[in-house]
């Protein structure tokens, strides 16, 4: 089976709330239908009704089923704008431009999420990559345990002439463009958990480089290096290698002449880019010459998922993704129940 139809029926055995602020998206509003018809999620719609409405007569689009919120006199709005002003408040955030903001599409639909309204939100069909980040920074807010926000893809490789198959994490293929070694270490430790939660499989993590165990010396490969040790210190049982080669990453012969005592042995799921420079190139690489499947771009070290799309989307990626953070929201609630139950 392949890795995307695993995780619509994760999401479908427990569909999640995920608000949508691209209402009057033909592309969104196909998902969202598609997400109630298969039961894979609960949409939340959030924009203003009347276009919504229309917008959906247009796409002969049936919103039976699906939750809509218009921010213009919706019954939270007051109360968002409240939340919004205490956390926005030392940033020089107003009263009265707190109460604008959580009347546009984006920051209302993650409040929904902050306040527990919905479980996950999904844009960036309009929106740009920023924008969607900096407002699920600011009201969702980073998971407790990362120190850094960064995005990933899930990349399917599941045609008959691919070598390597199944899904492969790519990371960071879309946000962080220098890391540093520290949040190099961060973004393979939030991959090896995007492949443990989306994947079903233990994560063996590739740090990428031109260099394999140090076949080559240069500043970039030490920056590869330190990331290496300082994930192997934190996450000892974690499968990882580091400087590597892609051909060493994922090619079990040439990782067995190349690396020592591999961990990985040429059977890597999560494959970590020392740039975005390289990891952009290398996630396109494989969608357009390689012929994979790319999911994403999604985000990874948030306290609740909120996904990033790409614009130019289609309503089959925009359903994927919703899917994805169906899944996202069930892995977060469990991780929470049980600290609580700690």
């Amino acid at each position: 089976m392949k890795a995307i139809h695993r995780i619509i029926d994760r999401a479908r055995a427990d569909p999640q709330r995920i608000a949508l602020c691209e209402a009057e998206d033909p592309r969104v509003l196909l998902a969202a239908q598609r997400a109630i018809a298969e039961g894979v999620a609960h949409p939340i719609l959030v924009g203003d009704r009347h276009r919504i409405t229309a917008s959906a007569d247009d796409a002969s689009v049936d919103l039976r089923g699906i939750t809509l919120f218009d921010p213009e006199g919706a019954e939270f709005a007051e109360p968002f704008a409240e939340e919004l002003f205490r956390l926005r408040e030392a940033k020089g955030m107003s009263r009265g431009t707190a109460a604008t903001e959580v009347r546009k599409p984006l920051c209302f639909a993650n409040m929904l999420v902050r306040m527990g309204h919905a479980d996950g939100s999904v844009s960036g069909a309009e929106h740009t990559t920023a924008d969607v980040v900096r407002s699920a920074i600011q009201l969702i807010g980073l998971d407790p345990a990362c120190k850094l926000v960064s995005s990933f893809f899930i990349m399917m490789l599941c045609e008959p002439f691919h070598t390597v198959k199944g899904g492969v994490i790519f990371t960071d293929c879309g946000l962080v463009i220098d890391p540093d070694d520290c949040q190099l270490a961060e973004i393979a430790m939030a991959g090896a958990d995007s492949a443990s939660t989306l994947l079903l499989e233990e994560p063996r993590v590739a740090m990428l480089s031109f260099s394999t165990s140090g076949s080559a010396h240069h500043p970039a490969v030490d920056k590869v290096v330190r990331a290496t040790e300082m994930v192997r210190q934190r996450r000892p049982a974690l499968a990882i290698d580091g400087d590597v080669q892609l051909d060493a990453a994922i090619v079990a012969e040439i990782a067995a002449k190349k690396i020592a005592h591999s961990q990985v042995q040429g059977h890597a799921n999560v494959l970590v880019f020392p740039s975005l420079e390289a990891g952009n190139i290398g996630y396109k690489l494989a969608e357009r010459v390689g012929g994979a499947k790319a999911i994403g771009p999604l985000l990874q070290g948030l306290r609740k998922p909120a996904n990033d799309l790409s614009r130019g989307c289609s309503a089959d990626d925009v359903f994927h993704v919703i899917a994805v953070t169906v899944v996202q929201a069930q892995a977060a609630k469990r991780l929470a129940s049980i600290e609580v139950s700690l």
